[in-house]
């Protein structure tokens, strides 16, 4: 398999179907990314495009730190595309006064939940819980960071995270018991 190192040369010297061979290594991962932030299906391939868009126009500005940096570097654009696409076209409701929701002692069996299953129940959170889950546990942002990115207090943000994983154990204790998922767009 090709490096990314070599990927990014290829590119770099015009090969004809390079900027190809890199929308077809990472376009799976990408649209995992943008799943998680936008549930709906004919949303995330928007959320796609205007990611690939961006990274084949702005790839020769990428600086190769070592492999897994391209990647890295990926997953950013199309974190931040799925973010301004929230911010453009959904609702978002983040507040520091939300009505205490009831703590969950243990954490659920994520083991036992499907990949796919998994994306789907953190689909159905609401999305400023969506958003600050994600950007907390899958992009390892601080909530200083994520309050910064969002406009919103570190506290808010931790409140945030708090609540969506709550909602989410729940959500996932439900389908452990039933096997089944409200599945539904946001």
């Amino acid at each position: 398999m090709e490096t990314e190192q070599q990927l990014i040369s290829a590119i770099h010297r015009k090969e004809k179907d390079a900027k190809r061979r890199l929308y077809e290594r990472f376009a799976g991962y990408a649209t995992a990314i943008a799943q998680r932030y936008v549930p709906n299906h004919d949303e995330v391939h928007d959320v796609l495009q205007d990611s690939f868009v961006k990274i084949l126009t702005s790839i020769d500005s990428f600086h190769y730190r070592g492999e897994g940096s391209l990647k890295a570097w990926i997953a950013t654009i199309v974190a931040h595309q799925s973010l301004n696409y929230i911010k453009k076209h959904k609702q978002i409701i983040i507040s520091d006064y939300l009505p205490e929701e009831p703590v969950t002692e243990e954490e659920p069996d994520v083991e036992r939940i499907p990949p796919d299953v998994l994306n789907h129940l953190i689909g159905q959170l609401p999305t400023g819980y969506r958003m600050v889950l994600n950007l907390y546990v899958f992009e390892q942002l601080s909530h200083k960071e994520i309050g910064k990115l969002l406009g919103i207090k570190p506290e808010t943000s931790a409140s945030q995270y708090s609540r969506a994983k709550n909602t989410l154990a729940r959500l996932i204790k439900d389908y452990l018991k039933t096997g089944k998922t409200l599945f539904k767009d946001r």
